[in-house]
């Protein structure tokens, strides 16, 4: 790949969890992972959606047709890349006819899904493979009915949940696998949830699925947030969270699973394996993104401030004050916000959080086109 120039980052340090009660208020501690001081990196002049990761090279998708870098704009139709050590735009530029809504990246192939019909030059139905050199790979080829939201990968498969009813030919309810080797549909992978998987992740025997849905397999306990098993598909009722809205995204480390939720004022909340509670964070408005870090969990939304306790009211106004974070914050594996404060604007916020393997770096993208007062257009790295 071809290095173009320079534009933006917020680097790691080392992380230090503090411990605090997992009730509602706590004064802020401070976060030593993750600074507030903007680095380089590409800016976009549309949303960002998604952001995968192989190697030291970063992959980014949505709404957007240029990317900024080098006090110039380069022709870039939904789909990016950067070098995760310098910042610097790649030359990496495969087009999409429609908005990319998720990504994932497994050696020599980078997984793209989303509202697009042609991809690379090639007629692609919401779902493609691409080559790192940005040509597709032709032996992936399967045709959606609906939309596509989410990717993951584990197990030897790609996992893919949106809100369609049929997968080449098939049907398959908001859920699908793919085998990495061959590319073929998994006919033994099929579960089945009622309504849209927004978020998935796939971590060991499992896959954690997020989103509308108020059951998988007919079973109403498994609403909203469940686990199924990674090889059959078939439910995991060891792990029984109760979740009373909508999740938009989940992270999962050794100590549980993370989600951010919408509803009357957005939530991140975190579970135990087995789906017991751990903490909760309430939010003026939802909450779209999570990921961790350093033993963090920093969380991105609509929102502009964190309630002090889970009291809240209509529109999700805090009922026993708040402590504003506008549309980041972060919260410590007990359950306290940390100082950590960087301030997105806009009115959608953030849309997509993530962690790079490679640098330890955050990544922020969204709608926002500033960051603390720096104009870091709808991307940011932490």
């Amino acid at each position: 790949m071809r290095l173009l120039v320079l534009t933006l980052a917020f680097v790691l340090s080392a992380a230090v969890p503090a411990a605090a009660p997992a009730a509602a208020v706590h004064a802020a501690v401070p976060d030593r992972a993750v600074t507030d001081t903007a680095r380089t990196a590409p800016t976009f002049n549309g949303t960002v959606h998604a952001v995968a990761y192989l190697g030291t090279t970063v992959y980014v998708g949505g709404s957007f047709t240029r990317a900024h870098w080098g006090g110039r704009n380069w022709p870039r139709e939904r789909l990016a890349a950067f070098d995760s050590r310098t910042g610097a735009l790649l030359s990496w530029a495969p087009t999409a006819d429609g908005t990319v809504r998720a990504l994932a990246a497994a050696p020599g192939a980078v997984y793209v899904a989303g509202d697009f019909h042609r991809i690379a030059g090639k007629r692609r139905d919401s779902l493609a493979r691409l080559n790192p050199n940005g040509n597709p790979l032709t032996p992936f080829r399967h045709f959606l009915a609906g939309t596509p939201y989410a990717l993951a990968i584990g197990n030897g498969r790609l996992y893919l949940g949106g809100k369609f009813s049929v997968v080449s030919g098939r049907r398959q309810s908001n859920l699908a696998a793919f085998d990495l080797a061959t590319g073929r549909l998994d006919p033994r992978w099929r579960p089945v949830a009622d309504d849209r998987v927004q978020t998935l992740a796939a971590v060991g025997g499992r896959v954690f699925v997020g989103g509308a849905f108020r059951g998988i397999g007919g079973d109403r306990t498994a609403a909203r947030l469940a686990a199924v098993d990674a090889g059959s598909g078939a439910l995991d009722r060891t792990f029984r969270p109760a979740v009373s809205a909508e999740v938009n995204d989940i992270a999962v480390d050794g100590s549980g699973v993370y989600a951010a939720t919408g509803g009357q004022g957005g939530r991140a909340v975190a579970f135990r394996l087995d789906g017991r509670p751990r903490w909760q964070r309430v939010f003026d408005g939802d909450t779209t993104a999570i990921t961790l870090a350093g033993g963090i969990a920093y969380v991105g939304g609509h929102f502009d401030r964190v309630c002090r306790t889970a009291r809240n009211g209509p529109h999700g106004s805090c009922l026993d004050g708040s402590v504003p974070r506008v549309k980041l914050a972060a919260i410590t594996t007990a359950g306290s916000l940390t100082t950590w404060n960087p301030r997105a604007n806009g009115v959608i916020g953030v849309r997509v959080l993530s962690t790079d393997p490679a640098t330890g770096s955050l990544d922020a993208g969204g709608d926002f086109t500033t960051i603390g007062g720096q104009i870091r257009p709808r991307f940011a790295r932490f």
